[in-house]
């Protein structure tokens, strides 16, 4: 299984798209600095959150959280509570 992106590499992919981990967390109606949360913790809503913004899928950025064991990507969606993702 591959690892998960490196916290600095995944504010440099936002970067490069001319938006910044508080940018988007305001865009969602967010404190600007809850998003980062996504960076040390599990949270799937954050996840897609940074995914969409790279236009990518989380499972990308992060395998762990997203593959189990028998390496089954992990439908985690299901735990986000909200609408804020449409």
């Amino acid at each position: 299984m591959k690892n998960d992106w490196h916290q600095a590499d995944i504010i440099a992919a936002l970067r490069k798209k001319s938006t910044t981990m508080a940018a988007l967390s305001r865009s969602v109606g967010l404190s600007s600095s809850t998003l980062a949360n996504v960076l040390v913790r599990p949270w799937p809503k954050g996840e897609w959150l940074i995914a969409g913004a790279l236009g990518i899928h989380p499972a990308r950025i992060w395998p762990s959280r997203y593959y189990n064991e028998a390496g089954k990507l992990i439908d985690r969606k299901v735990k986000i509570r909200g609408d804020r993702l449409k």
